[in-house]
This record gives C-alpha cells, structure tokens and sequence, in this order.
C-alpha cells in the first residue's frame, strides 16, 4: 500500500513534494566527480615537487582550468546535498533543521566561490 496519492504517482512526487531531483543531483555529481577526482589526483601527482611556475602553467591551459573548476563545483554541490540529506535525517527540531541546512548552502557556497577565485588567481598568474 502507497502513502502516495495518485497524482502524485503520476508526477513521481514523494512524501516531501521533492520528487526525485535531489537523488538525481546526488548521483549525477558523484558520476562527475569520479572521472574528476581521477584527473585530480593525476594533477596533484604529477606536480608534486614542482615549482609553483609550472602548476601555473598547467592550471593555466583552458582545459585544466575548466576541470578544475567543474570538480570544484561538483565537490561543493555533492557534499552540500550529502549534508542535507543527513541533518534531514537526523535533525529533529524543525527550527534547528532549517537553520542548520541554511548555513550548509551559505557556507558550501562561501568556500566553493573561494575556491573559484583561488583557481582563477592561479591560473591568471
């Protein structure tokens, strides 16, 4: 027996009127992130002991830039998604919920666009 109602069904709505895009979003970035944090790792690997000049060389090609980047905002985005779903889960208080998830989003995105402007520094350098 479903909870469900039939329009609901019909428009694959849940108990919380989400629907499935918060799952989606959660296994669409760890799909991103594991070609991303292969070729992250790979970076890191291949620039360890070398010169500050030549990371920048390498952050500076368009297309490791844009990598960069990509992990950085898939990182970020996972996590907070990760972080949601656990305070949901095991945050009681409605009130201590919402304002616990609020500072999740503000402080992923505060240390996501840090991290953006740190790349962009680099790699403009």
């Amino acid at each position: 027996m479903s909870l469900r109602t039939p329009i609901a069904r019909v428009r694959h709505l849940g108990a919380a009127r989400d629907g499935t895009h918060h799952w989606w979003m959660q296994r669409l970035t760890a799909v991103a992130l594991v070609p991303l944090t292969l070729w992250f790792a790979a970076g890191v690997i291949a620039h360890v002991g070398a010169e500050l000049s030549d990371v920048q060389d390498w952050l500076g090609r368009p297309i490791n830039a844009a990598a960069m980047i990509l992990f950085v905002a898939a990182a970020f985005y996972h996590g907070q998604l990760g972080m949601q779903v656990v305070i949901e889960d095991y945050v009681h208080h409605e009130g201590l919920k919402v304002a616990s998830i609020v500072v999740v989003k503000l402080l992923s995105a505060l240390l996501g666009l840090t991290c953006l402007i740190a790349i962009i520094q680099v790699a403009t350098a």
